[in-house]
């Protein structure tokens, strides 16, 4: 038998407007730990919360994800946060320059 032929590419995936505002944002302060199961890769994201007791405030850490997914889209995830903090590198040396105290 003979395998399946792979598609061939047909341009860059679009996705579909009609999901984006149902897509949940999450928020996280760091990853409280990773690794692997069958080939999947898992990562926990966690945040901080504030909690005031009495004059003082405690700060609690609760998962607020549990990600899951596969190599080549944790390459592509690893892939767009090195972008976006290109992207926000430049941003900062762009706003660094010194305004001159004098003005012509």
């Amino acid at each position: 038998m003979a395998a399946p032929e792979t598609p061939a590419n047909q341009g860059p995936v679009i996705i579909s407007n009609s999901s984006s505002e149902r897509a949940p944002i999450i928020y996280f302060d760091g990853a409280s730990c990773f690794g692997h199961h069958n080939g999947a890769i898992q990562i926990e994201l966690a945040a901080n919360l504030l909690m005031p007791v009495g004059a003082a405030v405690r700060v609690d850490v609760v998962q607020t994800a549990h990600l899951r997914c596969s190599p080549a889209a944790a390459l592509a995830l690893r892939e767009a946060i090195d972008k976006a903090l290109a992207m926000l590198k430049l941003g900062q040396q762009e706003r660094a320059e010194t305004i001159p105290s004098v003005k012509n």
